[in-house]
């Protein structure tokens, strides 16, 4: 490799990981990655003093790009959007706690809620912890206004981010084990026991496959909903699930004929499943035909 590749190559995981929780999206981050090396390959490299801050201000920089350009088509979609689920390679949550909470579909959703350039200055300042000149400079503002965004982003996180604690992945697999088992035997009451009482389920279709239009919440709802779409689900001709992780949390795939049907991703608190999100939509559920690797190092 060349050294322009050699760098980007070395930063791609720290990269992909701020294109995605500014997108929430692994597909357009990888369009985002692949045009910012397009631009890097012709930058006079005697020009850069640190590698890091000047490819993760660039790569910010596109990825707002393509926030905005596709702020239209989330205002027209169809049903709650979900951000694309991301297939990880083995990593255990509690190695990386911030990294972790900032990749869990709760708060990728939390930060939907923000402005393109709240969300931006957010992750780089909370995530990634850059300094608000190099922050200035991804955004196109000047430091004064970077402080000023950050801190109404913080304020707008704080007032609203979900209670966030990693679990043993071992701990995380078995109780999604046993909720699968429960469900699928049509045992509704056990299936109650392991949920928190204002549990929600979330499903995201795009329109493009059967799904709940709107978030069900509590526990008996969830329960029955959950109880009848397992127990369909597995009757089935050619079904099966495959236990995964995705954003940091257990995850189900779900086959019919060796299609990829659906994800559904949980999250755990204090032993109870307090989310379920369910990725339908076959757009989204195609960037998981690869692991990813995501970092803040």
């Amino acid at each position: 490799m060349d050294e322009h590749a050699e760098r980007f190559t070395t930063l791609r995981p720290l990269l992909f990981t701020i294109a995605y929780e500014i997108l929430g999206s692994a597909t357009e981050s990888d369009d985002v990655l692949q045009d910012s090396y397009l631009r890097w390959a012709d930058v006079d490299l005697s020009t850069v003093r640190d590698t890091k801050s000047y490819l993760a201000q660039l790569v910010t920089r596109q990825a707002l790009n393509a926030l905005r350009a596709g702020a239209r088509r989330r205002e027209d979609y169809v049903g709650p959007w979900l951000p694309e689920p991301l297939l990880l390679t083995e990593q255990d949550p509690s190695a990386d706690v911030l990294l972790a909470e900032s990749v869990s579909m709760a708060m990728l959703v939390l930060l939907e809620t923000l402005s393109p350039d709240e969300r931006a200055v957010f992750v780089l300042r909370e995530v990634f912890g850059f300094d608000y000149d190099e922050i200035a400079a991804a955004v196109g503002k000047s430091v004064a206004a970077s402080r000023q965004v950050a801190h109404r982003a913080r304020a707008h996180v704080q007032a609203r981010r979900p209670r966030f604690t990693p679990v043993d992945p071992d701990e995380t697999a078995r109780i999604t084990e046993e909720f699968m088992a429960a469900a699928a035997s049509g045992d509704v009451q056990a299936v109650m026991a392991m949920l928190a009482p204002d549990v929600v389920y979330t499903a995201d279709s795009g329109g493009k496959a059967s799904a709940a239009r709107r978030p069900v919440i509590g526990a008996d709802k969830v329960a029955r909903g959950l109880v009848g779409l397992v127990g369909r689900g597995l009757q089935l001709p050619d079904v099966r699930v495959e236990m995964v992780v995705c954003n940091a949390a257990p995850a189900v795939l779900l086959y019919r004929a060796e299609k990829l049907e659906g994800v559904f991703t949980v999250e755990i608190v204090d032993g109870l499943i307090t989310n379920f999100y369910a990725m339908r939509n076959p757009d989204k559920l195609a960037a998981l035909a690869a692991t990813r690797e995501i970092s803040r190092a």
